[in-house]
């Protein structure tokens, strides 16, 4: 029996059995290679997850348009486009801060891979109190980050959060020395703060008095708290007849900023602002850091953040060019004439 099992096994295989195993060789390599196409097909069909960006804003979309379409443009010089590989979701506060808690968690909700907080202190500290994990770029508005508890340092972050500080409030004293400069006559300047707002308070109780004494200024604060206050606000300021006026940066002064450019048109108070857009829209002039830089940087964040980076290796950044801008225009319906010193010093004339 052994003998006959292995002379049946030792035997070579039939001409038919070679054939047989010949196609089914066949059919299986044939098999492999359907699996393997319809595989690749499937994968294919799957589509290619477009990185979302949440762009939190104070404003409204009208007034934030100037700075969404310079991030805009930065993202895409970095090959960003929206609508192609990247899609935005907006969201606009239009000046309301108690929105900002609302608007922060529907994007966190929306699980956006990136937050643009396209505003002060309070818009950052609303961001970082709806997600602990998604990263924030800041744009460069309210007070030192470190002070206001948003990084551990400017250097190194160790948060979430990261992107431009643009030290607005800072620059309060330097401000005051060219409206005194450019208006040597003012004596008195009205200041319009937010009491809520960090950063235009620490200029009205820190920055501003020094400035003041030294150029030999009265400064006088009248607290905003609402939109309905300007009415009160601007009857005041018309019986009193300061000398200047500053308006310092917070949601609600941003939000409002063309009704008190108008105002102080109308009223022929020269005005210094903390934001270029708005001497843009009427103010007479500005002084700080150079906003379109600002801009690409904020995009450079989103860029490196999207690639992988973490917000916490990421430095903030200070800005390292300033611009003086005047509105020529402006001085004109008001009847200032700008020293032609300060107008070759000056980064843009508005004409």
């Amino acid at each position: 029996m052994h003998k006959t099992l292995l002379t049946t096994f030792s035997n070579p295989p039939s001409d038919n059995l070679k054939s047989k195993i010949q196609n089914l060789k066949w059919v299986g390599l044939f098999s492999l290679v359907i699996a393997f196409v319809g595989l690749a097909g499937v994968v294919e069909a799957q589509p290619k997850k477009v990185p979302r960006i949440g762009y939190l804003s104070s404003l409204d979309p009208a007034t934030e348009s100037t700075r969404a379409e310079a991030i805009r443009l930065a993202l895409r010089e970095r090959g960003h486009i929206e609508g192609q590989n990247i899609a935005i979701e907006y969201r606009y506060a239009e000046g309301k801060q108690d929105r900002y808690a609302e608007l922060a968690a529907e994007l966190v909700r929306l699980k956006v891979d990136v937050i643009v907080a396209a505003g002060g202190t309070r818009m950052v500290r609303a961001a970082m109190n709806a997600t602990k994990t998604i990263p924030i770029v800041m744009t460069g508005g309210g007070i030192d980050p470190v002070e206001a508890g948003l990084v551990d340092s400017l250097a190194r972050p160790g948060g979430n959060v990261t992107g431009i500080t643009n030290i607005s409030g800072a620059l309060g004293g330097k401000r005051l020395e060219l409206l005194k400069e450019a208006v040597p006559k003012v004596a008195r300047v009205a200041v319009l703060y937010e009491p809520v707002a960090p950063g235009s308070v620490r200029q009205v109780k820190e920055d501003l008095p020094p400035a003041a004494r030294s150029l030999k200024l009265t400064i006088q604060p009248w607290e905003v708290r609402a939109a309905d206050d300007f009415e009160k606000v601007f009857a005041a300021l018309n019986e009193q007849r300061p000398g200047g006026l500053y308006v310092t940066e917070s949601p609600l002064m941003n939000a409002n900023a063309k009704r008190i450019a108008d105002f102080a048109i109308k009223s022929r108070l020269p005005s210094m602002w903390g934001s270029k857009e708005f001497v843009e829209a009427g103010g007479l002039m500005y002084y700080g850091a150079d906003l379109a830089d600002s801009y690409r940087r904020v995009a450079y964040f989103v860029d490196r953040i999207l690639k992988g980076a973490k917000p916490a290796d990421l430095p903030v950044e200070q800005p390292m060019k300033f611009e003086l801008v005047f509105n020529l225009k402006t001085a004109k319906q008001i009847g200032v004439t700008i020293p032609q010193s300060l107008l070759y010093r000056a980064d843009k004339v508005i004409k």
